[in-house]
Formats: structure tokens, C-alpha cells, sequence
């Protein structure tokens, strides 16, 4: 079977070498997204995806569209029979969905159609979800609207990550494509149509929702701030410093303490009051600094009970 396969992120380099270590597959060419500058040098950063693919000895392209007709032309040429879509970033339209014989693929990082979009991980842990899992859809120009073709479900770990949980999800796409290659060549999976009215949306995380809003219950912060790990990382105000927050849990009850209040300062972590319940910040960074465990960061920014953290704008 003739493969493209696209993909751009860390989450999709699993599949990628689960598809490469297939006797049965050729891989004709790998896209992922054209090089981007970071960091404060601004150099270029080649995607992991095309990483990898190098060191396969694998073709790779990287338009900057699919709208373009030369774009277009390039992929029929490879004829592909199958291009297997996973974190790509970049939108295929209509011509490219009809170009591969069985169509085109894509593996979504959530039990679809709950978390349709950017940031689906992310989502199922800030508002609390207990399970999640990867989807195997047909591409559809709609935003994760095609028919489901298979699914694989997890349980969400109560102190799991964005990161830890988004691993995970990579390595279980990857089994999925290895159990249901052949059906997709056979065509013996059955489409099934997604529930519109079932559909939420996962909008893509910002820096600008980092910061944490202490009247909202200590439960919401705490899944917020294990969400927005490794990014963009859950941040709080106080003396002026912005200090991102990179584990909490949830402590005693509280009082009618006002919210964003500190009120025990110690080598077990800063209990802050919430909304509904209390935060026991375990783990924090101050700006140009690296994470500290709260003792340490207490050593040289002596933080009292009294003192309040301030709530975003």
C-alpha cells in the first residue's frame, strides 16, 4: 500500500515509525510543515516528524498550502492509495481528499465526537473528563466531522499532564493504525457518522488564558494547571512577579478567607484560598528562574499568609 503520510508535532512521530516498521507499506512521501524560526536566535526548527523522516531516508515536502494547484499535482503524482493524517496543521481541501484511492485518514486525539479542534488533550483535562482516547475518522473538509471509523478509549490519570496524557495518546494512535491497517485496505470498516448535537469543541490553547482566576473552584485550578503542563503553563500574580505554576493540589476546604489569600507558607507548599475549596501550589517558577518546590522558592521570595495572589483582568 502507497502511503503519504502527513503529520508535523511530536504526537505524530509514533505513527509515523509504527507505519515504517510495516513490510506491507510503502511510505511515498512524508509532509509536515515548513520550517519555523525560534527561539531568540530565530534560527530554523525542523518539525520532529521531519526529523524523523530523515533519519528513515524518506521523502519529505513541506507546502505552505494544499490550496495551491501545484501542490495539488505534486501529491497525484505520487498516487498515493492511502495519506494518513496526524497533527498536521495544515488544511487539505476537497482535491487533495479525493486524490488517494481509500481516501484520506486521520487520527484524533480524543473519543471524537466530543473534542472537535486545536487542543483536545488539553480540554479533556481542564474540565474534568475521566477517560479519553483516539479516533480513526475519514477527512472530511468540516473541521473532525467525518465518519468514525475506529476507537481506542483510556481512563485519565487524576495527577496526569497535558504532556504526560498527550504521550500517551500518540503511542495508542500508533496501535490503533497497527490493528486496523489491513481493514482500511480491505475496506471492512464500517463508517460510522458522528452526532452533531454530541459535538464540543477544543478552541487552541493561548497565553492569555494561562492565568489562573482564584475565585473559580480549587478543583477547576488544579486540572487547569496539570492541562497547561508543559504549555503554556498556568500562571499567577503576586509582588508584581508573574509566577507560572507548575503543580497544586487540592488542600483542605478553607474558610471565608477572600480568594487569591495565602494562608500557610511552608515547606509543604503555599495553600492559597479558591472560589471553593483551597490550592496547595507544590511546584513554581519565577521569571528567568527554573521550577522550584515551594520550600525552595520561599528561600528567596519570602511569601506570607495574608499575602494575595491577584485574579486576571
Amino acid at each position: 500500500m502507497r502511503v503519504v503520510y502527513a503529520g508535523t508535532p511530536e504526537f505524530s512521530v509514533p505513527c509515523l515509525q509504527a507505519l515504517s516498521n510495516r513490510a506491507s507499506v510503502e511510505i511515498v512521501a512524508v509532509y509536515t510543515q515548513p520550517d519555523r524560526r525560534a527561539g531568540r536566535g530565530k534560527k530554523p526548527v525542523t518539525s520532529p516528524v521531519k526529523n524523523l523522516a530523515g533519519q528513515l531516508g524518506l521523502p519529505v515536502f513541506q507546502p505552505e498550502s494544499l490550496q495551491d494547484t501545484g501542490a495539488q499535482e505534486q501529491l497525484r503524482a505520487l498516487r498515493p492509495d492511502l495519506v494518513l493524517v496526524v497533527a498536521y496543521g495544515l488544511i487539505l481541501p476537497a482535491a487533495v481528499l479525493e486524490t488517494p484511492r481509500l481516501g484520506c485518514l486521520n487520527i484524533h486525539a480524543s473519543l471524537l465526537p466530543r473534542w472537535r479542534g486545536a487542543a483536545p488533550v488539553q480540554r479533556a483535562i481542564e474540565h474534568g473528563d475521566t477517560k479519553t482516547g483516539v479516533t480513526l475518522m475519514q477527512l472530511q473538509p468540516q473541521l473532525d466531522s467525518g465518519p468514525v471509523l475506529a476507537q481506542r478509549e483510556i481512563r485519565i490519570g487524576s495527577e496526569e499532564t497535558g504532556g504526560m496524557l498527550q504521550d500517551r495518546l500518540a503511542r495508542l494512535g500508533a496501535r490503533l493504525i497497527e490493528d486496523t491497517l489491513e481493514d482500511v485496505e480491505r475496506k471492512q470498516l464500517v463508517p460510522e457518522p458522528q452526532d452533531p448535537l454530541q459535538a464540543t469543541y477544543a478552541a487552541k490553547l493561548t497565553k492569555a488564558e494561562s492565568g489562573l482566576d482564584w475565585g473559580r473552584d480549587a478543583q477547576h485550578l488544579e486540572r487547569k494547571i496539570r492541562a497547561f503542563n508543559p504549555w503554556p503553563v498556568a500562571t499567577a500574580r503576586i509582588c508584581g512577579l508573574t509566577l507560572r505554576i507548575h503543580k497544586a493540589r487540592g488542600g483542605p476546604r478553607g474558610g471565608r478567607a477572600r480568594c487569591g489569600r495565602i494562608l500557610r507558607a511552608d515547606k509543604q507548599g503555599i495553600l492559597v484560598q479558591a472560589g471553593g475549596g483551597t490550592l496547595n501550589l507544590e511546584i513554581l517558577q519565577k521569571p528567568g528562574g527554573r521550577p522550584l518546590a515551594a520550600a525552595d522558592l520561599l528561600n528567596g521570595m519570602p511569601l506570607q499568609p495574608g499575602m494575595v495572589f491577584e485574579s486576571p483582568a
